[in-house]
């Protein structure tokens, strides 16, 4: 089984506290630093040089001091995981360029940010493109399994894809970052094992008749 040691950093004590406990739970992780700022985080990553390091974007110039970092190192980088609230889509070449390899929502499920870590710690980066449009196998015969491993919030933009809206009208109509909703898209594209938009709006109408769960705006 593959060990992973993790560096943890928030300005919540709570968000804190939660991620030890969350990781800590897991026997293939080991919490070796918790950080309140970007500057004693970046400090233990250089000091205990863990495998993962989870940063919380609401840290002030938590992205310029990554960057910095890494620029800086003589070893090889951190593999580092962003937990955000919203995102601009702007943003997320940032991170990529931060040496970034996943953004996790903070209203994404405990199981989906375990799952996540151990995809990252395999060596798979997780973060959707600015540019990505992805295309592959027009598949849209899923597994009702599937589709209830699907959050109430990816179900609706699920549904909003479905009407031929595009990330920044789904944006604008829930009230957050357009960045953000390509995070979701990416979240949901993994959990039903697609990568095509169309596809996706296929499976939302197919399912959205009696029982089919996805909820109005």
């Amino acid at each position: 089984m593959h060990f992973s040691r993790v560096v943890i950093a928030s300005r919540y004590p709570v968000v804190l506290l939660g991620l030890n406990c969350l990781l800590e739970a897991e026997r293939d992780f080991q919490v070796v630093a918790r950080c309140n700022d970007s500057a004693s985080c970046f400090e233990a990553i250089r000091g205990v040089a863990p495998d993962i390091a989870i940063l919380d974007m609401s840290m002030p110039d938590v992205l310029g001091q990554a960057m910095l970092d890494i620029a800086n190192s003589s070893t090889p980088p951190v593999r580092l995981v962003f937990l955000a609230t919203s995102i601009e889509d702007r943003d997320l070449a940032a991170l990529a360029a931060a040496g970034a390899y996943g953004v996790i929502l903070s209203e994404e499920e405990p199981e989906t940010l375990v799952q996540t870590l151990r995809q990252v710690a395999d060596g798979q980066r997780m973060l959707p493109l600015p540019s990505e449009e992805p295309i592959s196998r027009a598949q849209t015969a899923i597994p009702e399994k599937y589709l209830a491993m699907l959050t109430d919030r990816e179900r609706q933009i699920m549904r909003l894809v479905s009407e031929g809206l595009s990330n920044k009208e789904i944006g604008r109509r829930l009230k957050v970052a357009d960045g953000t909703i390509k995070v979701h898209l990416h979240h949901i594209f993994r959990k039903l094992e697609i990568s095509n938009r169309t596809v996706l709006a296929t499976l939302a109408v197919s399912h959205s008749g009696p029982g089919g769960g996805f909820p109005s705006t």
